[in-house]
């Protein structure tokens, strides 16, 4: 096999780490990025290159999706319909479906797969998988990016406490866990699930501040979470003394039983005051956004630009079909453009790329830079592109009209 040096090339190269490169390439040898630049000086670099060019196009780094739930894919018609008018009311509508559809079998993996292929289709080399059942493992080998399957835990009340701790005790290390949200999961078992992903230098992800309720749920003790939970049982009125001191929100309490540091990653995230946006950054916490999920169930917008202030890059998750009409990173990016017109096109497509790795703590991944997996997308690009703002703009914006190849090398010595 040629061993040489392969210079990919396009009329734009958008790095991420860099402003983008008009008459750019990507050079690319054993498996790894060797250099980005603008052609002629890498052809300089490697004058025994092989030239590989690819006119009309831009050269990206793939995409992260760093929130899915697989296992729910065959919940599509869930949200395709109109929501509930609470938040609550669309959990006992996925629950009732769930029930009634299964919540595993050939249908339930026949549809998660068929996500998983149009993921990676779409230019999608990396997926946090965030699943109660073995979907998401099951499915591991047969998708040729990276997929992250956290296996789910839950359980708010006391009673079933010792069962989920033994059973989390007795978890192979090689499985990440994630944790559901703070009005399912007690807060021990969060704790443990904290210190065990800490112990394997794992990422925990969590749902945050997801809907007003959970806010609700700790400042009053009241609303439509605890009738939620009241009504099926689960309720513990000691979780009130837990939260008694806590006067903010969500982040304010996971900060205060030592959840939040550099490994956690807060999914959602759209009810965060000023304070915990600080809070969240001088911990060191990542942050996912789901708009599209978030838009469906009407929970809210996140504070986007003050995560940016903040140094905050975040993440973005397409959540699972049963709360997204559409489960595509280039369509996330399409509605942060739509709902946050003053956020720059550059930071969203980093989101897209970048901030997910970090998110995930994936360092080879989310940048063409030097080092970094030989992986890379050539999106086609209209006519007419003749700046770097243009081409951008078109990346965020242009959701299912975006149709990116990919390029891949791999090399045996």
């Amino acid at each position: 096999m040629n061993d040489s040096v392969h210079i990919h090339a396009a009329p734009w190269v958008v790095p991420v780490d860099q402003p983008p490169i008009a008459g750019g390439g990507v050079a690319l040898h054993h498996n790894r990025i060797v250099a980005v630049n603008t052609v002629a000086h890498l052809v300089a670099a490697y004058p025994d290159a092989v030239l590989v060019e690819h006119p009309d196009a831009v050269l990206t780094p793939p995409l992260v999706n760093a929130h899915i739930h697989l296992e729910l894919s065959h919940l599509e018609q869930l949200g395709k319909g109109d929501p509930p008018d609470q938040f609550t009311g669309w959990i006992l509508a996925l629950l009732a479906l769930r029930d009634a559809l299964g919540a595993t079998g050939v249908e339930v993996a026949d549809a998660a797969r068929k996500i998983v292929e149009q993921q990676y289709a779409e230019g999608v080399s990396v997926i946090a998988d965030i699943g109660n059942t073995s979907v998401g493992q099951e499915l591991m080998p047969h998708f040729a990016g990276n997929l992250l399957a956290f296996k789910e835990y839950l359980g708010f009340s006391n009673h079933r406490l010792g069962d989920n701790l033994a059973r989390l005790g007795a978890e192979s290390p090689d499985i990440p866990c994630a944790a559901h949200a703070i009005y399912s999961t007690h807060k021990q078992l969060l704790q443990q699930l904290k210190r065990r992903a800490n112990q394997n230098r794992a990422v925990l992800p969590i749902h945050v501040a997801e809907t007003m309720a959970e806010i609700q749920m700790i400042n009053q003790g009241s609303g439509e979470m605890v009738d939620f939970l009241v009504k099926r049982g689960f309720w513990e009125k000691d979780f009130l003394n837990e939260v008694n001191a806590c006067s903010g929100g969500t982040i304010t309490y996971l900060s205060q039983i030592g959840l939040l540091d550099e490994r956690t990653l807060c999914v959602h995230a759209v009810h965060a005051s000023d304070e915990e946006v600080t809070m969240l950054a001088k911990s060191g916490a990542k942050v996912c956004l789901c708009p599209g999920s978030n838009r469906f169930l009407k929970v809210g917008k996140a504070p986007v630009k003050r995560y940016l202030e903040e140094g905050i890059l975040p993440a973005l998750g397409t959540d699972s079909l049963a709360s997204n009409p559409e489960v595509s990173i280039w369509r996330e990016m399409q509605l942060l453009h739509l709902d946050y017109p003053e956020l720059n096109d550059a930071e969203i497509f980093a989101m897209a790329t970048k901030g997910g790795a970090e998110a995930l703590a994936i360092s080879d991944q989310g940048t063409l830079t030097a080092g970094m997996k030989a992986d890379v997308l050539a999106v086609a690009l209209p006519e007419n592109m003749v700046d770097a703002a243009g081409v951008l703009r078109y990346l965020v914006s242009a959701g299912s009209r975006v149709k990116p190849a990919r390029i891949q090398h791999t090399w045996s010595l």
